[in-house]
């Protein structure tokens, strides 16, 4: 993988969206990926529609180097799942 040394390259936000519904998914999919203006509609769209955000930049960056459509590599799971579980026990106390 090349290095980028350009400076400004490592301070552009980046954002992943994932979805998952553990009836029908067999892993997290990556539905939304953006760098900079994009990145920022993906979380301007997803705090109007009351969706949870959560930041954390090594993960983004490693899923930023996949694909819209792309599962959650399995060394991801267990990261992933504590973001989720973190998701439902929030849903759970606001309901």
């Amino acid at each position: 993988m090349p290095i980028d040394k350009n400076k400004d390259h490592f301070k552009t936000k980046k954002t992943v969206a994932l979805k998952y519904d553990q009836n029908t998914d067999q892993a997290p999919k990556i539905i939304a990926s953006g760098r900079g203006s994009i990145a920022e509609q993906i979380i301007k769209k997803a705090r109007k529609e009351n969706i949870p955000i959560k930041e954390d930049k090594d993960v983004v960056q490693v899923l930023a180097e996949l694909n819209i459509g792309d599962e959650v590599p399995e060394e991801l799971y267990t990261i992933i799942a504590e973001i989720l579980s973190f998701f439902y026990d929030l849903e759970d106390l606001q309901s």
